[in-house]
């Protein structure tokens, strides 16, 4: 079979958030070991940065990588998605992956709330009105039912620009706040898709409500931070995506670690959660957090289901060469 590429224009085009989450779903309930998704690496230069990240997959029949180069000086990035056929070794495809780390972020996000929030409609606290924040309440809006949601960020033109939108679009009931305890109070689900200019966390622990569940998708390197370290203090239960790289490699468990908090006993991984082998929310009045850095895993999923997608509906551009298994 030859290689298909999918342009970014054939990404959105072939993107489904139900889809998507029932990919992810599939992919975390299977067995897996911790081989078949490594530790992400990444080689930095001055002011510039690539970032790897591979995984085989446990069900749809591929293995495959995500690299992203970017300069964050010059605030430019570009993402390409590899995908081989696992048992032919065989490039299955080259995949435009610009939407992809959003669009699989906010599906297993939204996973992880449909896991862990309670079985009824939701009211949704955002904190962030940008484009992960745009992704996230589309996921969650395909996986569960939305009471209301307020969102805050702290441009008000922005924030309710967001409201707008998704009342238009969605049939929402959103509201801007004012300051995010405004936009917290009642909330069942709390969603943070926006770090501080400065590093400061945008979630304080003082803010949480007894039964909340966040969210929390933007710090994922040492240097950043979205919630302080009472949020992880007061967590009856953390799941991350990838639990050492959430431990050592995040801003937020770093500060968390540094001021003392034990948080190993309470922290599982996603797979677990969904596999059901570690129970989810224990009392209807737990806090609990979902951590993610993105994984691997999750982009193979959704390119493999963006190629299923693709080849049903006829979409992409078959490459003119190829790249053949080479016998050893």
């Amino acid at each position: 079979m030859s290689t298909l590429f999918l342009t970014d224009r054939d990404v959105s085009a072939l993107h489904d958030w139900r889809a998507a989450i029932e990919a992810l779903r599939a992919a975390y309930a299977a067995p897996m070991k911790a081989q078949m998704v490594p530790p992400r690496s990444m080689a930095r230069g001055d002011g510039i940065w690539l970032r790897g990240l591979s995984a085989v997959s446990p069900t749809g029949g591929h293995m495959g990588s995500k690299q992203i180069a970017a300069s964050p000086r010059a605030g430019c990035a570009s993402y390409l998605v590899s995908l081989f056929d696992a048992h032919t070794m065989a490039l299955a495809a080259l995949i435009d992956g610009n939407q992809i780390t959003a669009i699989r972020t906010a599906a297993t996000a939204a996973l992880a709330v449909d896991a862990l929030a309670p079985r009824r409609p939701l009211r949704v606290a955002m904190i962030g009105s940008g484009f992960e924040a745009r992704s996230q309440l589309q996921a969650l809006h395909a996986a569960r039912e939305i009471r209301s949601v307020a969102v805050f960020s702290p441009t008000p033109a922005s924030r309710q620009r967001f409201a707008d939108d998704f009342k238009a679009t969605l049939g929402l009931d959103v509201h801007a706040a004012g300051t995010p305890q405004q936009a917290l109070e009642g909330a069942d689900v709390v969603i943070c898709a926006a770090r501080s200019r400065d590093e400061l966390p945008v979630l304080l622990g003082e803010w949480l409500e007894p039964g909340m569940t966040v969210v929390s998708i933007g710090s994922t390197l040492p240097e950043q931070r979205e919630v302080d370290v009472e949020v992880i203090r007061r967590a009856a239960l953390i799941v991350a995506d990838m639990v050492e790289e959430v431990v050592h490699d995040t801003g937020d468990l770093i500060a968390a670690t540094r001021g003392g908090v034990e948080f190993g006993h309470k922290l599982h991984a996603l797979a677990d959660l969904i596999g059901q082998r570690v129970p989810g929310r224990r009392s209807a009045d737990d806090i609990v957090v979902y951590k993610s850095v993105g994984s691997a895993l999750q982009d193979v999923a959704t390119a493999e289901m963006l190629l299923t997608r693709a080849r049903a509906q006829g979409l992409g551009t078959e490459l003119p060469v190829s790249i053949a298994p080479v016998k050893k």
